[in-house]
């Protein structure tokens, strides 16, 4: 077998995997994109492993490990998902911005974290504010705390 029909074959999935990554917005589908990569990188491993006829056999056992790595990823990142689908109802990647560090500043109709937290200690300054320890005794006032 010739090495340069796998490692077409190899570069194809990995661009593919590349541009999935890049231009799609589904958390889910850039997963999949990922995969696709690793997929690639296992295909020149057994390629090259097979044309240069090592007999420690060393690409392929690279390949065993690169796959129980990609099994974690899927476990990790499906995981990690689906938590962010039951907290925001969205696997879209635009949406899930929340948790990036803010913009230099607010632009109209998206106010940044810090004016919705001033607007918030604005908004509760002029009312006391009660808490308990947790068991229902309310907390500084006479007793024990």
């Amino acid at each position: 077998m010739h090495i340069v029909y796998p490692a077409v074959v190899s570069a194809l999935l990995f661009s593919i995997g590349v541009y999935g990554v890049l231009a799609r917005r589904n958390t889910i589908l850039v997963l999949m994109s990922v995969e696709l990569m690793l997929n690639a990188v296992n295909l020149n491993l057994v390629a090259f492993d097979v044309w240069l006829g090592d007999r420690l056999h060393s690409g392929q056992v690279l390949t065993l490990f690169v796959i129980v790595i990609a099994a974690a990823e899927v476990g990790v990142g499906l995981a990690i998902v689906l938590a962010l689908y039951r907290n925001r109802r969205t696997v879209d990647l635009d949406h899930l911005r929340d948790l990036a560090e803010p913009a230099d500043g607010p632009t109209p109709g998206n106010p940044t974290v810090t004016d919705q937290a001033q607007t918030q200690r604005h908004t509760t300054d002029d009312q006391p504010v009660e808490r308990d320890h947790g068991d229902g005794r309310p907390a500084g006032r006479g007793g024990k705390s």
